[in-house]
């Protein structure tokens, strides 16, 4: 055998440039899952090990007041676990130096000791001592953001009352991983902070001493969560209980859910495609090797050499490009995983930095791209092995020359003679063209998708940010509030508009489906806050019934003219059944609407407003943040401006990293198909090429009809690979959509434009190396070639 390992060094040295082009694309594959699944199983497995080390609940819910003597009969209900009563309530914080208001959450701890769920991890500092009603812990994001530690001093408005903190702790809870403010679209641990505070003191600041308006459950593993919400529910109604819900309806357990799901196609998508163009790569390789070994082959087998030696020499031939491709893939696969990891990082916060390997999906990862190049290979390796020596010592029989198609349907007086070459050529190799046209638009579908994400992205930051939501700045209240705090802030210098909402959480049915959601109220006519169809036209609410999202309206199965139950979870908790008036198209979150009116009558109420929409005079921005951080009852205020920054943070960055090393690698793999495809016709065709050129055709003569083959196929692939492209867009768009974000499949001109340029200047470099090529061609060496 060590004759035949010689021989395959020198194959590999002969066809070197080919070997790296395929080499880098396996390569690509590699690093691409690796980056991908590496981070995806590192999230995953940071996530769960969070989650089960600091007890992170199963079931939550909400109320107005409940008396600790209600825990027992909570503890009671069959199938809970532990339970962990709270305080919650809102607050602000006037930050040093930072003139927008900040908002926050404050969450009770016990006097004494850990919570028995959602325990706190301390990445500095201590809890509150008990007695103490000047310490608390704050959420480490919100600290970073601010560069606060323990001793840090901080002004707290508490249930409208000013008060006085000190950090003694900077903490991270599981149920609050992704930190997001009531109604925002993203984290921004700037303007909003998790604070805890031990129990008694927060209790009397709420004035909720002696009593909770939170609760969080654990379930045993035999528990039916559907019951045990049931029961929950039925007890704690009478207390103003706003109904409870389960893991997956927690807020920053879906985030989280959502950038797994979002990784997990990327997973499936990319390493895929890389995969198969270099299994067709292989094929065409070790292919036309056989071809133009034919009389090796047979003289190996006449000095005694099996079926069997010959057949694996050939597939050794193709291992050996992957084991050059797999330790180029490792090694840039751990550093983009890494460097995907640091983002993360800055994301959340979890106890231990984000690394993990995920050894069984790298070694199935590895086994697979071994197991596609011998699939990819077989068949040229079966031909090799069964091909009898005295045919071997034959050239291969040509193939039939006859009129191209175009030339019988009377088209042939369109083309010069070196085109009609072209075309016959074309057409003698119709599975190796079409095969040719496939790897080309594969990778330029593979540019496309990459385009599309951008595209995406500021799709629905134009369709959400300056066309739906117009305003300037969002004010929330701590509490409903009269029309006179709209006339408040219609006063201060700089606000030159302002418009009133409501908002109440409620839970929609529609037969045996329902969800959990907010209802809107809007003012007919409004002008910062419209509703849009799926061509972004704006929407007239109508005076009765209800609008709903798109999505959420096939959620519930119902569509204009159906009718749903309405159960709002506040106040009197009225139910009622109203028709879907109509549906609207929103890409964030999963919302029904109404008429501001028509909400009043439903909640029988006056004239009270949850929030408002503000535009602004930007040149008295910082007075208008200051005037609303002196008024005790708005609880908060987000800038539009602010919003889709951390929109793009959150949403596009990781993705955008993701795509945008897609991109590159893309890139290889056009000039690896491409370059392969020119330097085996080459190949294929030196013979010709010598003989064309002893007949007198000069070399740019010879070039043209060698290179204008490659650029018509390329040109053909191009219309394929945006149809592809565009599919595989579709196929990522809709597996990622979930009730919190959709991305609609946008594709704007210059997405196919770059695809289209970076093929064809792969085509144009691979065309001037193989040009090189014939300029050096050896004439005599080539026409000694048996044919």
């Amino acid at each position: 055998m060590a004759i035949l390992d010689r021989k395959l060094r020198r194959d590999l040295w002969e066809l070197k440039g080919q070997v790296l082009a395929i080499a880098l694309v396996i390569a690509g594959g590699i690093a691409t899952f690796i980056m991908i699944v590496g981070a995806l199983d590192a999230l995953r497995s940071s996530r769960d090990d969070f989650y089960r080390e600091y007890r992170f609940g199963d079931l939550f819910a909400t109320l107005k007041r409940a008396p600790d003597g209600l825990l027992p009969r909570i503890r009671a209900i069959p199938g809970v676990q532990r339970v962990d009563a709270r305080v919650v309530g809102p607050i602000r914080l006037d930050m040093a130096g930072f003139p927008e208001p900040v908002t926050g959450l404050a969450i009770s701890l016990p006097d004494q000791g850990e919570p028995p769920l959602n325990r706190l991890y301390l990445s500095q500092g201590r809890l509150p001592e008990a007695g103490r009603d000047d310490e608390a812990v704050i959420s480490r994001a919100f600290a970073e953001a601010h560069r606060l530690k323990p001793g840090d001093a901080l002004q707290a408005v508490i249930n409208g009352r000013r008060q006085r903190l000190r950090v003694v702790g900077l903490g991270l809870s599981p149920e609050h991983i992704v930190q997001m403010s009531p109604g925002g679209l993203a984290p921004d641990p700037k303007r909003y902070a998790v604070l805890w505070m031990a129990r008694t003191p927060l209790g009397h600041a709420f004035d909720l001493a002696g009593a909770f308006n939170d609760v969080v459950l654990s379930l045993a593993a035999d528990a039916r969560p559907a019951e045990v919400i049931d029961r929950l529910d039925g007890l704690l109604r009478p207390y103003g209980g706003r109904g409870a819900y389960g893991r997956q309806d927690q807020f920053s357990y879906r985030a989280l859910r959502g950038e797994i799901r979002a990784l997990g196609v990327i997973a499936r998508i990319f390493p895929a495609i890389f995969l198969g163009v270099a299994t067709f790569l292989l094929n065409v390789v070790v292919s036309r090797l056989v071809s133009t070994q034919r009389e090796q082959i047979a003289a190996l087998k006449s000095f005694g050499y099996g079926n069997g030696a010959v057949g694996l020499h050939y597939l050794k031939f193709a291992l050996a490009i992957v084991l050059i491709g797999i330790p180029a893939g490792l090694a840039a696969g751990a550093w983009l995983a890494a460097a995907m990891s640091e983002i993360y990082v800055e994301f959340y916060h979890f106890p231990d930095t984000l690394r993990h390997w995920p050894l069984a999906e790298l070694a199935g990862a590895l086994l697979t791209t071994v197991a596609a190049a011998v699939a990819g290979t077989l068949q040229a390796v079966r031909k090799a092995a069964l091909l009898p020596p005295a045919q071997a010592m034959r050239p291969e029989p040509p193939k039939r020359y006859r009129r191209a198609l175009l030339e019988r349907a009377g088209l042939g007086c369109l083309l010069s003679q070196p085109g009609r070459m072209i075309v016959r050529h074309i057409e003698r190799s119709p599975v190796k063209s079409v095969l040719t046209v496939v790897g080309i638009a594969l990778a330029c579908a593979t540019l496309v998708l990459t385009s599309f994400f951008g595209d995406s992205f500021y799709y629905v930051v134009d369709a959400q940010f300056k066309l739906a939501r117009r305003q300037d700045l969002a004010v929330d209240f701590t509490e409903p509030v009269s029309g006179r705090a709209l006339y408040r802030l219609q006063r201060v210098r700089g606000v030159e508009y302002v418009e009133g909402t409501r908002w109440v959480p409620v839970r929609l049915r529609a037969g045996h489906r329902s969800y959990r959601t907010v209802l809107h109220g809007i003012e007919r006519g409004g002008r910062l806050r419209r509703l849009l169809d799926t061509r972004l036209r704006a929407v007239e609410l109508p005076p009765e019934g209800i609008v709903l999202t798109d999505y959420l309206g096939r959620m519930l199965g119902v569509g204009p003219g159906d009718r749903v139950t309405v159960e709002v979870l506040e106040g009197a908790r009225p139910l009622r059944e109203l028709p879907v008036a109509g549906l609207v198209s929103e890409f964030l979150g999963s919302s029904g609407y109404m008429d501001l009116a028509a909400l009043r009558r439903l909640l029988g109420e006056g004239k009270v407003f949850d929030g408002a929409y503000l535009t602004l005079d930007q040149a008295h921005r910082d007075e208008v943040f200051r005037a609303l951080k002196g008024m005790p009852r708005v609880a908060g205020a987000k800038a539009r401006e602010v919003e889709v920054r951390n929109f793009y943070q959150q949403r596009g960055r990781v993705t955008l990293f993701t795509t945008a090393v897609a991109s590159l690698l893309a890139g290889a793999i056009a000039f690896g198909v491409v370059y392969n495809s020119a330097r085996i016709a080459l190949t294929e065709r030196a013979r010709e090429m010598a003989s064309l050129r002893v007949l007198g055709l000069t070399r740019g003569e010879i070039a043209y009809i060698l290179l204008g083959e490659l650029a018509l196929l390329t040109l053909a692939a191009l219309p394929m690979g945006f149809l592809f492209g565009r599919a595989l867009c579709a196929y990522f768009a809709y597996s990622m959509w979930d009730d919190q974000f959709r991305m609609p499949v946008v594709l704007n001109p210059d997405a196919y434009a770059l695809a289209a340029a970076v093929i064809l200047a792969s085509a144009v470099a691979s065309g001037l190396a193989i040009r090189r090529s014939l300029d050096r061609l050896d004439l005599v060496a080539a026409l000694k070639t048996r044919e």
